[in-house]
């Protein structure tokens, strides 16, 4: 790679969304998306993302695999497949997502799922195999008539970062404190929700 390719690809990785950064790869990719990390494959070329979709960290997209064992009987054998994410999909951390699989609209999957089959519209899927465990109206009405606070939402909380916001400096105490205090009255305004 030349000095310029590098200089480029340092650029995009490091001022460009990770949305755009998809793009420019060659995912295709509706409106309203929030990607918070995703691994591409190496054919980006075949996976689309629908519209209002959520990608967790550690998400990996696969549009190939296994065929260099199946070569020992064929040598010409390959094995491609495109990955279709419908709108409003939630998807978990660290799930794969398997060559050919298709994704509704509507579906939260749950993190560390290996989807390997397609999914229909309306569910909530966990597993590996990844599969159906209960409909989106389902687990939104369990959500909504249980007794956390509603909405109930996913905090994520950074406090400094991992090269300078050491656990014993004056900061890192600190964080502790807040975090600390913070659990506390959580768990005080939702005793019948367990906090591991």
């Amino acid at each position: 790679m030349n000095l310029y390719k590098k200089i480029r690809s340092l650029y995009i990785k490091h001022f460009y969304s990770l949305e755009k950064q998809a793009r420019i790869s060659g995912v295709k990719i509706g409106k309203n998306n929030q990607i918070l990390g995703a691994f591409w494959s190496s054919e980006p070329y075949l996976i689309e993302i629908g519209n209002d979709c959520q990608i967790t960290a550690g998400v990996k997209f696969f549009t190939h695999g296994g065929a260099k064992v199946a070569r020992k009987i064929d040598p010409t054998f390959d094995c491609f497949g495109k990955v279709k994410i419908g709108n409003n999909v939630y998807i978990g951390t660290n799930s794969l997502i398997m060559p050919g699989v298709t994704v509704g609209n509507n579906v939260l999957i749950a993190a560390g799922s290996v989807v390997t089959h397609s999914v229909p519209d309306n569910v909530v899927i966990g597993g590996n195999p990844a599969h159906i465990i209960c409909s989106f109206e389902d687990y939104y009405e369990k959500i909504r008539s249980g007794k956390q606070e509603k909405p109930f939402h996913e905090i994520i909380l950074q406090i400094g970062d991992r090269d300078t916001m050491g656990a014993e400096t004056e900061e890192g105490r600190l964080a502790a404190k807040i975090l600390d205090e913070y659990m506390q009255d959580f768990q005080r305004r939702n005793p019948t929700l367990r906090v591991f």
